[in-house]
């Protein structure tokens, strides 16, 4: 599949056939470095044929340099964005398939292979954290404000907590509210 690889911008969804799924968190003259959610970040250069283009954003000619405020934004990513985190799929659901069956049986089901789903789910959960992060970081929340939204966040994990069936690791589950036990 041909891709304009030489003008994608930070934010730029990929596959790579070697590490799998990322996203561009830094763009150079001839490389970009891309967080891998199974590999951690790498530097790959632009014209590597192994990567394809998933979801494009801040599509740009524009080059960063290795500025101290680049190396700075990668430290936080690294340490806060759990963009490094290898989040393993249940080994029962290797090579599964989901099958949505629409109640019409003249309608044709819609097929999704477990992994596709198992990555948007870790992707939403993986956003939702960065969401939580900028609300405790705002200075424009007053802390009624963070801790409303921190609770709205929180009663969202708790409706994702029945796809913690697909997570290998108890530790990486979707967590709700907790009742007093």
């Amino acid at each position: 599949m041909y891709m304009d690889q030489l003008t994608l911008g930070i934010g730029t969804r990929l596959q790579h056939t070697q590490h799998g799924p990322g996203v561009i968190v830094a763009v150079r003259y001839a490389t970009y470095l891309i967080s891998f959610i199974n590999t951690g970040v790498k530097e790959i250069d632009k014209t590597d044929p192994a990567l394809d283009e998933i979801i494009p954003e801040n599509v740009t000619a524009e080059i960063e340099t290795q500025s101290e405020t680049e190396r700075s934004l990668l430290k936080i990513l690294r340490l806060w964005g759990g963009l490094s985190e290898i989040v393993p799929l249940g080994e029962k659901w290797h090579n599964g398939t989901l099958l949505l069956q629409p109640a019409d049986k003249s309608l044709k089901p819609k097929e999704i292979p477990v992994e596709d789903f198992f990555h948007k789910i870790v992707m939403l959960r993986d956003r939702l954290r960065v969401l939580e992060q900028n609300i405790n970081s705002s200075k424009k929340l007053n802390d009624e404000d963070k801790v409303n939204l921190q609770q709205y966040i929180t009663r969202c994990y708790g409706s994702l907590t029945t796809f913690n069936v697909l997570f290998r690791n108890k530790e990486q589950w979707f967590v709700g509210e907790k009742t007093g036990e």
